[in-house]
């Protein structure tokens, strides 16, 4: 018997999460054209794969493309080799660029901000050049949950990261199909499929608030075993009536 590595049960459970985010968030349209974003680690893989393959039992077809965004001034590299193997086998057409980052240590921004920032930038043009109206990340649960806590605590905001986000007015969307798919399930699925590391990371990679957001995360872990869950659910479930409203800035009145 041959061994099929898409019948594991963790295939399956991230295989049904990413088709109920399509639908429920409604993230990809019959015929769209979606651009995927590969920056070499385990969850932008796990991404395209996952969508590949759910395009062909889906009943509404899209087409995939890939790109992957280099810094050619910063010391972190992916397996394009791997990039372009895969992309050819599964037929997806496959763009590569180059960018420079220009960090300069004096700057007020993280080196992550800059360098995110201007891939995004690239990622914008080439999903516009070839005329995707998609362009989807691989953001996960887990990332929405260290967003809204980083955004409270740090900016007095409650926001994060939306599954789907309309941009250049509606001229293309932003979405994150794996919206509802835990980390430590990626690394899972990453090591069943054998996906390989990068081939060196960034040095600039823990120098963000991100880090903190995560660590707090595992001591509501141990506060209750549904925390995650529980706080990604709340985005949703906000009662207007029950939380603090902006306060207006009056004057006293004059006596």
């Amino acid at each position: 018997m041959i061994f099929n590595p898409r019948s594991a049960y963790i295939v399956k459970k991230l295989e049904s999460k990413v088709k109920s985010a399509i639908y429920n968030y409604q993230l990809i349209d019959k015929d769209d054209g979606v651009m995927v974003g590969i920056s070499g680690g385990k969850d932008s893989y796990a991404l395209l794969d996952l969508l590949v393959h759910l395009n062909r039992s889906l009943p509404d077809k899209f087409r995939v493309e890939a790109c992957h965004v280099q810094a050619s001034d910063m010391p972190y590299k992916a397996d394009e080799e791997f990039m372009k193997r895969y992309c050819n086998e599964h037929s997806i057409p496959l763009h590569f660029r180059q960018i420079v980052v220009d960090f300069k240590p004096d700057q007020r921004q993280p080196a992550c901000f800059i360098c995110s920032w201007k891939r995004r930038k690239e990622l914008f043009s080439i999903a516009r050049e070839r005329g995707c109206k998609k362009l989807a990340f691989g953001h996960h649960l887990d990332d929405a949950v260290e967003t809204l806590l980083m955004n409270m605590i740090h900016h007095s905001s409650i926001s994060s990261i939306p599954p789907k986000l309309s941009m250049f007015d509606g001229e293309l969307f932003a979405i994150r199909p794996l919206i509802l798919v835990h980390d430590r399930e990626l690394v899972k699925y990453s090591q069943h499929l054998a996906f390989p590391d990068e081939v060196s990371l960034c040095p600039h990679e823990d120098e963000t608030n991100r880090k903190q957001a995560r660590e707090l995360l595992k001591t509501m872990d141990k506060l209750n075993r549904s925390a995650r869950e529980n706080i990604f659910r709340a985005m949703g479930n906000i009662y207007g009536d029950y939380i603090v409203p902006k306060m207006e800035k009056r004057k006293p009145p004059k006596r």
